[in-house]
């Protein structure tokens, strides 16, 4: 029996409208009522999980910034932290501003952009979250800070990652959570990691977990889980590592995951 279900935000838990369905809804409550604990796994801002998880009615630790901060929804004790090293974030700032590459940065679980363009427009319509522009961004760069993004075209990004590993490191994690999304933590600010140690917290093992996810910075935490499973609008690689692949965010696959390995359910 597992005991405790990861569940990505963007793409997986919620569809395409950016709602969980009444029908997933109902499946988490099941979940929970088994005694599973039912939690989210994101890269975004802790504040924006948290109002999702509001909306479903969790009230346990969620894993936000990729992995890089664990947090109560009760009470907000933080309980697993992970900043970017400074020297890492640094080196980062300075190779943005000679490439004049776009940088934004999360202090206090605030979104900062050295300027107000279109990719910091766009991004924040996604997830529906406020920015504010610091056109100082040296100084918001020795602050600490769980996560680091650059926003540009996808083949762009592709061959700008293994530069940037390069530049930073084995200091710093660094993946996609969107084709046009590169993001830089710290190298435990991983899913991966936090599920490991959000399944320590509740005394049970990453066997007896399920990760659900469909973008490659899930990876982490479905090959930590007992079951790692892949939406069916996954990219190609997750769902070639994944032990399952369920059906697409549109048609309730995280409800189909529940039915099929918690409650027994056959689909």
């Amino acid at each position: 029996m597992y005991k405790l279900i990861a569940i990505d935000i963007d793409d997986t838990l919620i569809n395409d409208e950016k709602e969980v369905t009444p029908a997933t809804q109902q499946a988490l409550e099941q979940a929970i009522a088994q005694d599973v604990v039912v939690t989210l796994a994101t890269g975004r801002a802790y504040a924006s999980a948290q109002a999702i998880a509001r909306q479903t009615g969790l009230n346990v630790p969620i894993i936000t910034y990729q992995g890089a901060l664990v947090k109560n929804l009760l009470d907000e004790e933080v309980l697993y932290e992970r900043y970017v090293p400074v020297e890492a974030a640094t080196k980062l700032f300075e190779y943005c501003i000679r490439h004049n590459l776009h940088l934004q940065t999360y202090i206090d679980d605030k979104l900062y952009s050295r300027e107000d363009n279109d990719k910091i427009k766009e991004y924040t319509a996604l997830n529906r979250t406020p920015y504010y522009v610091e056109p100082d961004f040296k100084k918001l760069v020795d602050q600490p800070t769980p996560k680091m993004l650059i926003i540009d075209e996808p083949a762009f990004l592709d061959e700008l990652g293994p530069k940037l590993r390069e530049l930073l490191g084995d200091q710093v994690h660094i993946t996609k959570s969107k084709p046009n999304f590169l993001e830089i933590m710290h190298h435990e600010g991983t899913k991966g990691h936090a599920l490991k140690f959000l399944a320590a917290h509740f005394g049970c093992s990453p066997s007896d977990c399920i990760a659900i996810g469909d973008s490659w910075n899930d990876h982490e935490m479905l090959e930590a889980a007992g079951l790692g499973v892949a939406m069916g609008n996954a990219i190609p690689a997750l769902k070639e590592i994944a032990d399952y692949v369920t059906l697409s965010n549109n048609e309730d696959g995280v409800k189909h995951v529940i039915e099929k390995f918690i409650l027994g359910k056959e689909n």
